[in-house]
């Protein structure tokens, strides 16, 4: 296959204040054709945004093709963790599965029809919780089009409502299961172990500490004994990274704007089994070189002055929700 067709499955675009960027991925779904797109907005933070966000929902206006399009914009500000993941909530009560896009991940032409092929054969199958679109650090490392792992990323991905309605914005089971010590059959390599049980912890403390909802994501999947599927391929480029605007994609990170690569002609593994050696590379070249000390110290630094300069905007009467 290597021309696309109207697409069957619904696709969620996750947009917000950045029209040139939205612009470019709205391009990529158009060329899928979706007969189906739900789009999830957050409200501006402050007046001087109100007019980016203006300008970005208008984009969606320029759907010219056979699609239902289902709009749901909040006025208010919720935050990328709170606004996403009620937005999955919002979307997976209305359809049993669906792909979702963010303003800055564009997609592969090939993409979709990957995540509808997934969609429809592990429709049943409990086992599988997640979709990956993005496979920015382990390319190629089997003759299939894909392999098993535990790792889930949300640059680009699909899921079913059968998995989704585990997910918990709060962790709130997350003591219960710290305290039976099962993560130590999900990592057993003691740095990844206490890499993940901090984070837990921090999020389970306060959700809003790193205003994101895929950690919690990625509880929900180890939890329940959830498999993902990773292409063997990348199939996202993110083109959020060293923006100004940019909440979490900061950094001289290879992982910009990779190139993608099609899978049209999906070949199966034969058996459904985390790729051990694979995910050890994705916490090795993801998630670790977040604990060393120097990325530590710039990350937090990040985080102070984005939180410095959006406070500086707030009208002075005006308390952060």
């Amino acid at each position: 296959m290597n021309s696309i067709t109207p697409l069957k499955t619904p696709v969620t675009f996750l947009i917000f204040n950045r029209p040139d960027l939205t612009e470019i991925v709205f391009k990529a779904i158009a060329q899928a054709k979706p007969q189906k797109l739900f789009v999830i907005a957050d409200g501006p933070r402050f007046p001087e945004e109100v007019e980016k966000c203006e300008k970005t929902r208008a984009i969606i206006e320029k759907v010219d093709w056979d699609c239902e399009v289902i709009t749901n914009y909040s006025e208010k500000n919720l935050g990328c963790g709170r606004r996403e993941a009620s937005g999955f909530d919002w979307v997976f009560s209305q359809v049993e599965e669906a792909i979702f896009l963010e303003d800055d991940t564009l997609p592969a032409p090939s993409f979709f029809n990957f995540c509808q092929i997934m969609l429809d054969r592990y429709r049943y199958d409990e086992r599988v919780m997640h979709i990956n679109g993005d496979n920015s650090v382990n390319q190629d490392r089997t003759s299939d089009s894909y392999y098993f792992s535990k790792y889930m990323h949300g640059w680009g991905w699909a899921s079913w409502r059968r998995a989704w309605q585990h997910y918990d914005y709060y962790m709130k089971t997350w003591p219960e299961f710290k305290k039976a010590a099962l993560l130590k059959y999900i990592c057993e390599n003691q740095n990844e172990q206490k890499y993940w049980t901090g984070l837990f912890d921090q999020m389970h403390e306060d959700p809003q500490i790193l205003d994101t909802w895929d950690v919690q994501w990625m509880y929900t999947v180890w939890s329940q004994g959830g498999l993902v599927i990773a292409p063997n391929k990348n199939l996202i480029s993110n083109l959020g990274f060293n923006r100004p605007d940019a909440v979490h994609t900061f950094g001289n990170d290879p992982r910009s704007r990779l190139t993608t690569t099609d899978i049209w002609e999906v070949s199966h593994p034969s058996f459904v089994v985390e790729d051990r050696e694979a995910d050890q590379h994705t916490f090795k070249h993801i998630f670790q070189v977040q604990v060393d000390p120097l990325m530590k110290i710039y990350r937090r630094f990040s985080l102070i002055k984005k939180k410095s300069s959006f406070i500086s905007k707030l009208p002075k009467f005006s308390v952060c929700d």
